[in-house]
């Protein structure tokens, strides 16, 4: 059994823009080498909204030298980037973008959710880029629900989606740069779950909502992730009330990781000329709406 590192309850939440109250459950700069090949994971809600009549959320801003995974669970958030590339992604969809070499992007509230108004619950991670995709160009996978498969834990009625790497047989649909497992987990009360994950690769079980018994020992509420030690190839789980668990597990890359705000590269240098080059438009433009 892997032994646990580290157990934390996020508590305290900022506004980024003024569409998403999020609290940061872990971040490079606590400590990049065992994340990675994860940077940083925000998790949003849930929160109510009134309707409104001006959709929230936040204004055109780029990024370089990474990927950004959006996971929504309730509510509707709408996407433009740089590229030409869009959409409104709403429950159990994903958005998989890619900055690559650089990427204006934006995100609101859907004018539909906007209007009506409702709960808003999401996560969204940012995934390291190894150094020879780092300039990659910038891209976009529009992920919908039915596309990611889903599978159940034998002789259970907890179920799991796989949207990124492979388990039990089950491929997630999504493209990656690096190995990585993406998966969230529906646990049912007091069913038993050994989740067997490679030994080598990084691990974070992440407790969105409901309680939940890790290895036996420890307690998850709402909020709460877990990383591990390199030092086993399973956890177990067990749900005291129903839950939805988020799984991050990744081989590392064992480059450097060198950022600022928007920018995650591996040299100042890079960021450097990352904020030069977005100063001369060379990240391009939102198009008109």
């Amino acid at each position: 059994m892997r032994t646990v590192r580290n157990i934390n309850t996020v508590t305290e939440a900022h506004w980024v823009g003024n569409g998403f109250p999020v609290s940061t459950m872990f971040s490079y700069h606590q400590g990049a080498d065992a994340l990675s090949p994860f940077l940083l994971m925000d998790y949003a809600g849930p929160v109510v909204f009134g309707p409104a009549q001006i959709p929230r959320g936040v204004g055109k801003h780029p990024h370089r030298g990474f990927e950004t995974v959006t996971i929504v669970y309730d509510g509707e958030v709408a996407h433009r980037d740089s590229t030409g590339q869009g959409g409104v992604i709403g429950p159990g969809d994903v958005q998989w973008m890619t900055a690559g070499s650089g990427i204006l992007h934006e995100e609101f509230h859907s004018e539909k959710f906007a209007a009506s108004g409702g709960k808003l619950e999401m996560v969204q991670l940012w995934v390291n880029l190894p150094a020879d995709h780092k300039m990659m160009s910038p891209g976009y996978q529009s992920i919908t629900s039915d596309q990611v498969p889903r599978g159940a834990f034998s002789g259970l009625n907890s179920t799991f989606r796989v949207i990124a790497g492979e388990y039990k047989g089950l491929r997630g649909p999504a493209r990656t740069m690096s190995p990585m497992l993406v998966m969230d987990l529906a646990l049912e009360p007091s069913e038993h779950v050994d989740l067997v994950i490679k030994k080598e690769w990084n691990l974070m079980v992440t407790v969105l909502t409901g309680t939940v018994n890790i290895n036996e020992k420890y307690l998850g509420r709402d909020a709460t992730i877990a990383s591990f030690n390199n030092d086993g190839e399973y956890v177990t789980l067990e749900a005291n009330n129903p839950a939805r668990v988020l799984i991050t597990a990744g081989e590392p890359i064992d480059e450097p990781v060198v950022g600022h705000g928007p920018f995650v590269m591996n040299t100042q240098e890079q960021i450097n000329t990352a904020f030069r080059d977005l100063e001369s438009g060379s990240f391009g433009e939102l198009p008109a709406q």
